[in-house]
Parts: C-alpha cells; structure tokens; sequence
C-alpha cells in the first residue's frame, strides 16, 4: 500500500501553506522507485546509518529505495549532486558534518564554493555521534588530564593521526587543544581506518572515532579512550567522561548523519518525507539494527533540526578559522 498523507499532515501543510489536503492526498505520494544519495564510499559511518534508514522508508512507504553512493572531495560531490537533482521529492541527500566544514574551510580559503549550506534544505536529523578521543593501550596517559599536561610541557610534540585537514577528527581535536590551551602535532592520513592503524602501530599517539567504531579496541585491551566530545556520556562507553564535564567549555562535536532535500521541492513532497522519517524513528527493525552497530537514534525535524545544524555551523567555523590554512 502507497503512502498516503493523514488528515492531520495534510491540515498541517494547507497551515504552513503548502499544498491543500485533497491534492496531497491524490498525489499518494511516492508512486515510483526513491533514490537516496550517500556523499561518501560504501561502507563508510553514513553508510551504518543510510542503509537501515533506507530499508525502513522502503517498507513504511512499500516502494524501492535505492542508496547511491557518489564519494569524493569530501562530501561535495555527492552533496552536490544531491542539491542539483531534480526537486520533485525522488531524491534524497544523506549529509554530515561535512555540510559545516566545507563552506567553512571555503569561506576561509576565499575560494569558489565547493559545496553551498543553502543548497540543501533540511527534513530530518537522524543520528548525532560523539567522537572518542582514544591512545594506544599501552600509552604513559591515564586520563585527557595527564594526556593534556603533557602537550602543555612538549607543545608541538605529541602526534595525533585525522582523516585529513578539517576533518571530523582534525576538527575536535583542536578544539580541544584550544579549549586545554596546548599545542598538538596534526599528522592527515586517507581516511579514520589508517589513522587508527597508525595509532596502533605506534606512528602517532592518538586518534578519535565514535563509540561504534573505537569500543571494540577499547574492550579488547588495544586503545584507551580519554575524553568524548558530546554533550553527554554515551551508552557504549559510559565511562568515559565529555570534555564539557572536564571544564572544556567550548569542546562540543558531532559526527552526525541527517537527510536532506533540494530547496525547490513540492512542500507537499519534502512534507512526505519528513513525516516518513517521523514513522520510521520508530521502526524496530531499524532501532535493532542501529543499535547492534553501537548507534543511538537522536531524531530531529523542524526547528529542532534547524537550530542542531546553525550550533553546529558556528562551532565548526570557530574551529576551522582557529585552525587557519591547510595546504
């Protein structure tokens, strides 16, 4: 059976001034095949997120929905890709933290934009993930105080391994570095999978992920885990403290995973889907298999969802601006 809007949805886009409930409801909404994007490779953090999201909007809706993945310059090219698809409601952008920092880094390289904010307009936000800030188990820190301590004594002289400049990893540590007022030394690899090798190889002394990724080495006895950069101690690793409790006021980062529409969309259309993402929040199929990844669903739309991405704006540019140019 095709998704129809209920009455309830349909009075609500008549009162934001959309379409009128009985045209929404003629439209039945999707009647063919959906495609959502995915800015990055296969099998990346977006993708433990974009799968189970997909496989539940196909159920709720009863209609094929294809993932694409579409990788490369960081996010920009699947963004873009997504923002200048055709704005009938068929196509889906998956989107993270990349949507900050890419104006951001743009903006401070005063170059062409490479991918514009504004370009993709927001239905809902699916999951915002902490990094954890982890060391070698063997490493002399037992806690981020010690860690900290110790780059304020070497400034300059304990590495730690990104998945390149103004990544999500480059980016909370130094915030945190900031924030703790020492000095690290950034060492860019291809991605977070060689940045955690390095670690463990003993090339650098510290990297950071989230809790799905880090809390199997963490468990084995291979990495220690520091500090956490959200707001609050996560399920998988409660233990760990946020750098907020630690007096870091300003260190407060996510890799989060939202979905994403063209701004030229029927509001009619782009209201389907946030409604569809509404429904399935609570699909069970999905929850289990977010939760067997070690992922928390943190579902925002509307305002919610709005403010979520300018805090984050503003926290991303502070730190892409601290940081300065990269080449």
């Amino acid at each position: 059976m095709k998704h129809i809007l209920s009455r309830r949805g349909a009075l609500g886009l008549a009162l934001a001034g959309a379409a009128s409930p009985a045209l929404a409801q003629q439209t039945g909404f999707p009647t063919r095949a959906v495609t959502i994007i995915v800015p990055f490779p296969p099998g990346g953090a977006t993708d433990l997120i974009a799968r189970p999201y997909g496989a539940a909007m196909q159920r709720h809706w009863n209609q094929s929905v294809v993932l694409q993945n579409r990788g490369g310059a960081g996010g920009a090219l699947g963004m873009n890709a997504g923002a200048t698809a055709r704005p009938d409601g068929y196509t889906g952008v998956i989107a993270h933290v990349s949507y900050s920092s890419i104006p951001a880094a743009d903006t401070l390289f005063q170059r062409p934009a490479s991918f514009e904010r504004a370009s993709l307009a927001p239905i809902a936000l699916l999951t915002a993930d902490p990094l954890i800030i982890v060391v070698k188990a063997d490493a002399p820190w037992r806690s981020f105080q010690d860690f900290a301590e110790d780059a304020r004594r070497r400034p300059g002289q304990i590495a730690y391994g990104s998945s390149g400049p103004y990544s999500a990893v480059h980016l909370p540590f130094e915030m945190l570095a900031h924030a703790g007022g020492f000095r690290l030394n950034h060492v860019p690899y291809s991605g977070g999978g060689p940045a955690i090798t390095a670690v463990l190889g003993g090339h650098v002394a510290a990297t950071a992920s989230t809790a799905a990724v880090m809390a199997p080495q963490i468990r084995s006895g291979a990495m220690r885990a520091l500090v956490n950069t959200g707001a609050r101690r996560v399920a998988l690793l409660p233990d760990v403290p946020t750098a907020l409790e630690l007096g870091l006021a300003e260190v407060e980062f996510y890799l989060w995973v939202g979905i994403f529409s063209q701004p030229a969309t029927p509001a009619a259309e782009r209201e389907a889907w946030r409604q569809a993402t509404a429904a399935v929040a609570k699909d069970p199929e999905m929850l289990r298999q977010l939760e067997a990844a070690g992922l928390e669903l943190d579902h925002r739309d509307g305002r919610a969802f709005q403010d979520f991405l300018d805090a984050d704006f503003k926290r991303v540019e502070a730190a892409v601006n601290r940081i300065g140019r990269v080449e």
